[in-house]
């Protein structure tokens, strides 16, 4: 390979909307940003939601197909079987090589975490609150996005009416989503992704500003006393040289499983590097709503309308609910007494599941209730000294296993699950409540975790990795509490606080560190 030295103010390795966010807030802060991201551009606009194409905004089956083909297993697996009772196989672990990552392909979900029951401590509350208004503007949040699609109000309905001894504050509602309708033609649908986040960025014409595709990060190089990132060795995949990129900082920001993996590489190893792992084991049950809730469509004066002009141009169709009726999003947040997150919606089907042609889908409602699990140092993803993946870097495995706590909660949930289920209807034949595969969710966290003591967290409050002064990690990796929430608003609004700190401090050199501070956590190689 040939080799070409670059130089910019900060590069950023990641192109999902926390790396989106660290770009974005830096270049508006005056500085010049490189963003690398190993696989491909899918889209026009960089990072775009593929499923704001129309043919696939109605269907979920068709678009589930096309995501398992940008899925990549993360680790082999293991040869032998979990250990009953004691590990977890998390070998359902996937990662998404494309600009935007997952957020090509996400949900779009993107509630508060519950201040008592998920949220760090880090940040007092009204920063949280002032953080989280600014991520859900970045990435376009609203409760809006169903709320008048008659299958919706029907749902929330019935279960506002099954969960009556919830407060106001927990109870049934509108699902947030990152999210917006077409101005242009109010069906369809504008999902958010990275090209949402990057703005005006993404429009390109930005000398301050560039994103390269197909270009891996292999390593960051320390300088002798590890305490400084000298440069970065990035193979360009498409004209097959390496790049020596030289920046005042770095941001790694390439998930909970791709950021530890790149630290490890480039021996920066600090004692709880990929430890505390946590993932949000998830119940699920398709139901199919009861003639009873499609019997008060009719009755219902807020559908008459809509009813009338459907019988009038489908007078055949023995439902009364539109046929272009949006799906439901209704939300059970977590409380303190139920430490779970519940949504009720439609979503891409899981592998196991073969769609059920026999039933008009107007009438199947998918419920995903999330757990939480404690954070425990020794669940944890490792890392390969002999073995690597298909980018050549070392191949991660994964130990994980449940408390009594864990499955204590887990027992509670699954109950609430049935519940809420016999509110609404009978399961689907063949989608009874179960609990899917660990890592499915795709909610891994805790890897590069944030907090006070360096021996048991990877970065400090303001997200820089302890020991390196120009070195700073974003995303999921950085949750260092137990969540069952959806974790992506979270990490943006944990992104944008620590963008702004990059704006605001000026990095001493290597030298004037403060004596305070422990020195640079390399391991020698």
């Amino acid at each position: 390979m040939s080799h070409q030295r670059i130089e910019v103010d900060v590069l950023v390795v990641g192109s999902g909307p926390v790396g989106a966010t660290f770009a974005r807030t830096l270049v508006e802060g005056g500085r010049s940003v490189m963003m690398v991201d190993a696989g491909p551009q899918l889209s026009s606009r960089p990072g775009e939601h593929l499923k704001n194409h129309f043919a696939y905004q109605h269907s979920h089956e068709r678009f589930g197909s096309l995501v398992s083909g940008h899925l990549h297993p993360l680790s082999v697996p293991a040869a032998e079987p979990a250990e009953p009772g004691r590990l977890i196989s998390l070998d359902a672990g996937v990662a998404t090589y494309a600009v935007g990552g997952m957020a090509t392909h996400w949900t779009g979900v993107t509630p508060r975490h519950h201040p008592a029951v998920e949220l760090s401590g880090a940040f007092t509350a009204a920063e949280w609150n002032q953080l989280y208004d600014d991520a859900e503007a970045l990435l376009h949040t609203g409760t809006d996005l169903t709320a008048d699609a008659v299958s919706h109000q029907i749902v929330l309905d019935a279960l506002a009416s099954e969960y009556r001894e919830l407060p106001d504050a927990y109870g049934v509602r509108h699902l947030p989503m990152a999210a917006r309708r077409r101005a242009d033609n109010p069906r369809l649908v504008r999902w958010t992704g990275t090209d949402t986040v990057l703005g005006p960025l993404a429009d390109g014409g930005r000398d301050e500003f560039v994103l390269r595709e197909q270009h891996l990060c292999r390593r960051l190089v320390p300088s002798a006393d590890g305490g400084r990132i000298e440069y970065a060795e990035i193979e360009d995949h498409r004209d097959w040289r390496t790049l020596r990129v030289v920046a005042d900082t770095y941001v790694l920001a390439g998930g909970a499983v791709l950021t530890p993996q790149l630290l490890y590489a480039s021996g920066i190893r600090p004692p709880a590097l990929g430890r505390y792992l946590t993932e949000q084991p998830v119940a699920f049950c398709q139901v199919v709503l009861g003639d009873d809730l499609v019997a008060r469509v009719t009755a219902d004066e807020r559908f008459t309308e809509r009813v009338a002009a459907h019988r009038a141009s489908r007078p055949a169709d023995p439902l009364p609910i539109p046929v272009d009726d949006a799906d439901p999003n209704v939300w059970i947040p977590v409380s303190p007494d139920r430490p779970w997150h519940c949504q009720i919606h439609r979503d891409l089907p899981y592998d196991d599941l073969v769609p059920n042609r026999e039933v008009d889908k107007r009438l199947v409602v998918d419920l995903r209730w999330f757990g939480l699990v404690d954070p425990r140092p020794e669940n944890r993803v490792r890392f390969s000294d002999t073995e690597q993946d298909v980018f050549g870097l070392p191949r991660p495995g994964f130990e994980f296993s449940l408390g009594d706590r864990d499955r204590e909660r887990q027992h509670r949930m699954m109950a609430d699950l049935r519940r809420a289920a016999a509110a609404l209807g009978s399961y689907l034949p063949g989608s009874e409540p179960r609990f899917i595969v660990p890592t499915l969710p795709l909610h891994i966290a805790g890897t590069t975790r944030m907090g006070t003591d360096a021996d048991t967290s990877v970065v400090d409050p303001g997200s820089r990795v302890w020991g390196v002064e120009n070195l700073y990690l974003g995303g999921n990796g950085l949750i260092s509490t137990p969540n069952a929430s959806n974790p992506t608003l979270t990490s943006v609004a944990m992104a944008l606080r620590a963008a702004r700190g990059i704006l605001g401090t000026e990095h001493p050199s290597s030298a004037e560190r403060r004596a305070d501070e422990r020195p640079g956590l390399l391991v020698p190689r």
